[in-house]
């Protein structure tokens, strides 16, 4: 397939990238102010810079490359920041889908697009509700995840009027290696920092008491192809993992594998305003319909992010 991807300067992107490059895609990928290292995409030649709030460049690319599929990662995606930056989060996650669809409609391109929603729509669930499925109300706590429900919602709006084959995926904690700012990349960025002596032997931490379903990167850029592949244009799936884990238990994890020996240490200024208790999605509509499952176990997940860190503090 000839795949066009927004977002391959995040953390998925250059997995997805890779993944499809090597599955024999032709591969279109569009990095802006990249947080991931993109240097073998653009060896490979399969990256350009994009703003996708830049109607005209966004077009333009499109009508070049006829895409059979688009994977619509770009986004600003972490909740702290959008507190920061409100009317930037919403450009650049409601504006640049919005630019996609215009684009492809006025191109009058029709492919697949798949577009990476967030289990952040769901906003405060009650432990009793998980695992949450599709239909599950959304009442997001961030601005990002208002901007993920505005993009989960005008994605089936372009199905609904105009015939536009997207597909939804609402992602839940995703993570592995490369991942940056989220709890898993900081505990084992930490732990290997205490190990090198480039830190003190005190782990910073936030609340450590919430559980949240993790999924490895490389179980979700299948999930992506996969739904490509067989998804139903118009839809929605939970993308989650099999299994809520205590963030206290990730942390002791990642000590026994590191051998090291700290003191935990609470940090207010990595106590969330509002942090949900648990994120945890049922997915058994992807599984169901593309036969995806999750393959990589935490602990490996875990190994590789600690091996990620120890080549990139070298």
């Amino acid at each position: 397939m000839k795949a066009f991807i927004t977002g391959a300067g995040g953390f998925m992107g250059p997995h997805l990238a890779k993944y499809l490059h090597e599955k024999g895609d032709t591969v279109y990928s569009t990095y802006y102010e990249p947080i991931s290292d993109i240097n073998e995409l653009k060896k490979l030649g399969i990256a350009k810079e994009l703003d996708v709030r830049d109607t005209n460049k966004f077009r333009k690319m499109l009508k070049e490359f006829q895409p059979d599929v688009v994977y619509h990662l770009a986004a600003q995606s972490y909740p702290n920041v959008s507190w920061e930056k409100p009317n930037y989060t919403i450009q650049a996650n409601v504006e640049g889908t919005i630019n996609l669809f215009e684009s492809l409609k006025e191109l009058n391109l029709n492919p697949v697009v798949i577009v990476a929603c967030s289990s952040a729509e769901y906003g405060f669930v009650k432990p009793e509700e998980v695992p949450i499925n599709e239909a599950h109300s959304l009442l997001p706590l961030h601005p990002y995840g208002v901007s993920k429900v505005a993009e989960d919602l005008l994605t089936y709006q372009y199905f609904k009027n105009f015939g536009m084959k997207g597909i939804r995926v609402r992602i839940f904690n995703t993570t592995g290696p490369g991942k940056v700012n989220d709890v898993c990349s900081d505990f084992t960025k930490q732990a290997v920092m205490i190990e090198k002596g480039l830190q003190k032997p005190v782990f910073k931490v936030g609340n450590i008491n919430t559980r949240r379903a993790l999924t490895d990167v490389r179980d979700i850029i299948r999930a992506f192809r996969l739904l490509a592949e067989k998804g139903k244009a118009g839809e929605v799936y939970n993308a989650s993992g099999e299994k809520a884990y205590l963030i206290k238990d990730i942390l002791d994890e990642i000590i026994k594998i590191t051998g090291i020996k700290v003191k935990i240490k609470i940090d207010p200024k990595l106590i969330r305003t509002t942090d949900e208790p648990i994120i945890f999605g049922d997915s058994t509509k992807l599984k169901n319909e593309t036969g995806w499952r999750q393959e990589i176990p935490i602990e490996k997940t875990i190994k590789d992010m600690i091996e990620f860190w120890r080549a990139k503090l070298r």
